[in-house]
């Protein structure tokens, strides 16, 4: 299942991503070749997406796949996708893509990552993932436990 995003609702696509699913973060360019709605649908249908909006107006127009979120909050926004696609949490998948670009991540050896980490995480830290597209290297900080228990309270289990 792919989702693409449009630009009301990034924390709903970085919960996405960080939850392992296939999202697109749709946002709008003015400065550099402004994206509209015909973007985001012929996106859309192009690669197999489904949209995620809040835009009402958006909800008329003919997409493969269109869900309008109701909620202003992201708790709700999750339930309300979960529930609406019967999507299951798998663990395994959790932190396995780039919460920027959505590309999958790749373990990288420790060593290759050394002067690209602040010291301590580098001293302190076992295991890193890298963006093969961006180049962002992710690893298990503290941010990790946290997610984990926000997840945890948003999909209540």
């Amino acid at each position: 299942m792919k989702f693409l995003v449009d630009f009301m609702l990034g924390r709903l696509h970085c919960w996405l991503c960080i939850l392992g699913y296939d999202c697109l973060y749709f946002k709008r360019e003015p400065f550099s070749g402004f994206k509209g709605k015909k973007d985001l649908i012929y996106q859309s249908l192009k690669e197999s997406r489904i949209i995620l909006s809040r835009d009402t107006t958006l909800s008329r127009k003919k997409a493969l796949k269109l869900v309008l979120i109701k909620s202003d909050f992201l708790p709700e926004q999750l339930a309300q996708v979960f529930k609406t696609f019967d999507l299951k949490l798998d663990k395994n998948k959790i932190f396995s893509r780039c919460t920027i670009c959505n590309t999958l991540l790749i373990r990288v050896d420790r060593l290759k990552v050394e002067g690209k980490v602040p010291a301590y995480v580098y001293q302190t830290q076992k295991e890193f993932s890298l963006c093969p597209f961006c180049r962002k290297i992710y690893w298990k900080g503290t941010h990790w436990k946290l997610v984990e228990e926000e997840i945890k309270k948003m999909l209540s289990l």
